[in-house]
């Protein structure tokens, strides 16, 4: 069973920056997919980033292209998502998430839904 832990939320001004870390553990093979969402308040969550696990395939959204970048760390089983001039607009609960099938991260973005899904950190971005 997949296992995901985030941490790296917090409070940080308009223009700063955060990273957040999502250890996982659990998956079936080295084959799979993981990525970041977020749910700000009262929308819907959207797909942020993602990545197959041998990196062939990454995808990032629109919105935070530029300023968020998905980093793989393969020995220690970790992504993170580095976080760099923040908006107010990027309010939202992250969630990591992840699926023991490596082509539910498209270069279009998740094909699927992903199976397992971490508890979520916030991040808020304010003066």
């Amino acid at each position: 069973q997949v296992q995901l832990v985030e941490s790296g939320g917090g409070w940080v001004q308009p223009g700063g920056s955060l990273r957040l870390s999502c250890a996982a553990s659990g998956f079936r093979s080295r084959y799979y997919s993981i990525g970041w969402f977020r749910q700000a308040p009262g929308k819907e969550r959207e797909a942020v980033s993602c990545v197959r696990s041998t990196g062939g395939t990454t995808w990032t959204a629109e919105s935070v292209m530029g300023r968020f970048t998905l980093i793989r760390d393969i020995a220690k089983n970790t992504v993170y998502l580095q976080m760099n001039s923040l908006k107010p607009e990027d309010t939202a609960i992250y969630y990591c998430a992840a699926d023991d099938h490596q082509y539910y991260c498209e270069g279009y973005g998740p094909a699927y839904e992903f199976g397992s899904w971490g508890q979520g950190t916030q991040v808020t971005v304010s003066s």
